[in-house]
């Protein structure tokens, strides 16, 4: 490829438009794919004839059929116009994780699709497999793992799960090595083996694997000690995947701990600390924590550097655990962090890169000294969750998983003679090494091309990561103490908490409230009118989504806000729950102030005729 300045990267001819303002750059892309495949398929044995004959083109039937399939496609469009969210619009569209999304994916996914590659087997798909094996490389280089691999799940789910497979198979591999080969952890005691840090156990299994397949069968996999592994501690911000999960891979759901989050929506270290210390006490290990970069509800970021610094603490005292990072949301936002050379940006000088590669249009108060030491602690976690259909702005179904150490992929491997062959010399055996089986080739091209049209690091992806964020940012301060009359009512906006990435969470009040409950359905009524429900959606002028913060999931972590708002503790009981309204603040245009502010006050206009239709009912 050409030689192309990354500092010169402009992001609006990345997307199709919120008016579709690049359609003839799409369109020109698209048809060269498609006239280029379908040159491949007339170059290749051109001594074939076509078996789709003019006689058979001009018949009846066949124009008949054709006809068919138009009207169908009339139907097809129809129906998406008239049931889809709008979700590429620049500044209507407040609500779930989707937003506008990278043009030359799209292309890449569309062109893809004509080869229908299966990157479960190299045969079947030599192209995309290598795309997915060098997307995988990239993941690990984004992490910061040297040593490191990674993959293209269906979703997140799938990855979290992959996370929980990789931690469980590692945690019982000591029981393994002392059934198979005992000198090999001679002397220690059943506590100690459910110590083992990751590093010492792939350590030894280097050093027998003539004995690995044997091994492998005496681990977890077997169904053997899986009672004995610990518990599994994820913030009570988790994702539902995680039950999911611990229930599909045999750990159970009574080993699925929360752990407690502070008034930010973070772990609270000093508890997991206490949390931990007092299941050693009972002799229950800790099988693994989570931490979680970019939080569903909140998009927020745990102290990932305070959990590995609790992991190194305990592990001179005999007490080691797996860390997983559950980046789904976040893992791209790592990109803003690395430099042209992906080198983690040293702290004293993060702003004159920023300045150089243009990341940010005005100076913002986004960046904290504990959300960089978090996003770099990443890369001393065993392994990551990464979505590229979240903040990569890919097309859906695209998750991923990354592991440190790539010799992790041994300890869950499985080989099938009629996909591929073990041992064989060739770029990508992903079939072997991952949970699902059949998988779309186009999803690695949409990746790959992504990544090629925008590395991940500042020169690319890190100016959309600063382009989100700072979008974000002018939400999260237009809304913020915002005021809106309606009738003898004064009805406040209340952001819920500082953003560590790019979700703004809010709620309405009406001033004076002190009926939590009152307010909760406010905010409900709210949501029906800013979404399907009651709001439609192609001529809805302001979307969001909502969720509901619950005692049962959450604890009492929501009751600081609650109380700023002048609800008591008896009424927070009494409640149970806020509900709150979330923006997913994805859009690659919101940065430009002068846009945001012509959008702002249509929003305003909006939102007090949303407010106005409520109080009417």
């Amino acid at each position: 490829m050409k030689n192309f300045n990354t500092d010169d990267t402009n992001l609006k001819a990345l997307f199709i438009g919120d008016k579709g303002e690049n359609v003839d750059l799409f369109k020109e892309l698209l048809n060269k794919m498609v006239d280029e495949h379908v040159g491949w398929r007339q170059n290749y044995m051109p001594q074939d004839l076509p078996v789709i004959t003019p006689q058979d083109r001009s018949s009846k039937s066949f124009q008949e059929t054709a006809d068919n399939m138009r009207s169908v496609f009339n139907v097809l469009s129809s129906r998406l116009r008239t049931e889809s969210l709008p979700w590429h619009s620049a500044g209507r569209f407040w609500g779930h994780m989707n937003a506008e999304t990278l043009m030359p994916s799209i292309i890449a996914y569309t062109t893809a699709m004509l080869w229908n590659g299966n990157n479960v087997a190299y045969e079947s798909s030599p192209a995309t497999s290598q795309m997915e094996e060098e997307v995988g490389l990239e993941f690990a280089t984004l992490m910061g793992y040297q040593d490191g691999w990674g993959h293209i799940a269906a979703d997140g789910s799938i990855a979290n799960l992959e996370g929980l497979w990789y931690a469980r198979n590692m945690k019982s591999l000591p029981f393994a090595i002392q059934a198979v080969v005992p000198e090999m952890v001679s002397g220690k005691s059943e506590w100690e083996l459910l110590n083992m840090s990751t590093t010492e156990i792939l350590d030894i299994l280097d050093k027998v694997q003539d004995k690995m397949d044997e091994i492998k069968a005496h681990s977890a996999r077997s169904g053997k000690n899986l009672d004995k592994l610990g518990k599994w501690i994820v913030p009570q911000t988790k994702h539902y995947s995680w039950l999911k999960a611990a229930d599909i891979i045999g750990i159970g759901l009574d080993q699925v701990i929360a752990g407690e989050v502070n008034s930010e929506y973070r772990m609270d270290i000093d508890k997991l600390e206490a949390q931990i210390r007092d299941l050693a006490a009972q002799g229950i290990p800790t099988l693994g924590v989570v931490g979680v970069v970019g939080s569903t509800e909140e998009g927020q970021v745990d102290r990932i550097d305070q959990i590995i610094a609790l992991r190194n603490k305990l592990a001179k005292e005999g007490i080691y655990f797996y860390v997983h990072v559950d980046a789904a949301y976040g893992g791209y936002g790592r990109s803003i962090f690395l430099d042209e050379n992906d080198q983690f940006i040293e702290w004293d000088k993060i702003e004159e890169v920023y300045a150089k590669h243009n990341i940010f249009q005005e100076k913002n108060d986004w960046l904290t000294r504990e959300v960089y030491n978090s996003f770099k602690a990443i890369e001393e976690a065993e392994s990551v969750t990464i979505d590229p259909h979240k903040m990569g702005y890919i097309p859906y179904s695209a998750g991923g998983v990354v592991i440190k150490d790539i010799r992790m992929r041994d300890v869950i491997s499985y080989f099938a003679t009629y996909v591929f062959e073990k041992g064989a010399d060739i770029p990508a055996l992903l079939g072997a090494y991952i949970l699902e089986g059949s998988k779309a080739g186009a999803t690695a091209a949409a990746v790959w091309t992504a990544h090629k049209v925008l590395p991940l690091n500042v020169t690319g992806y890190g100016k959309l990561m600063g382009a989100s964020i700072e979008g974000a940012y002018h939400f999260y301060h237009f809304i913020d103490g915002l005021e809106f009359q309606v009738g003898d009512k004064t009805i406040e906006i209340h952001a819920l908490t500082k953003p560590d990435f790019n979700m703004v969470d809010y709620v309405f009040n009406e001033k004076g409230n002190t009926d939590l409950v009152k307010m909760n359905k406010l905010n409900h009524d709210f949501y029906d009118y800013a979404s399907y429900a009651k709001g439609g959606l192609y001529n809805n002028e302001f979307i969001t989504s909502h969720t509901d913060f619950a005692i049962e999931e959450y604890g009492h972590s929501p009751f600081e806000f609650v109380n700023s708002l002048g609800f008591s503790r008896a009424e927070w009981e009494r409640a149970d729950k806020v509900t709150i309204l979330r923006a997913a603040a994805m859009s690659p245009y919101m940065n430009d102030k002068e846009v945001f502010d012509e959008y702002a006050e249509k929003i305003k206009q909006a939102i007090q005729e949303k407010l106005e239709a409520i109080y009417a009912e």
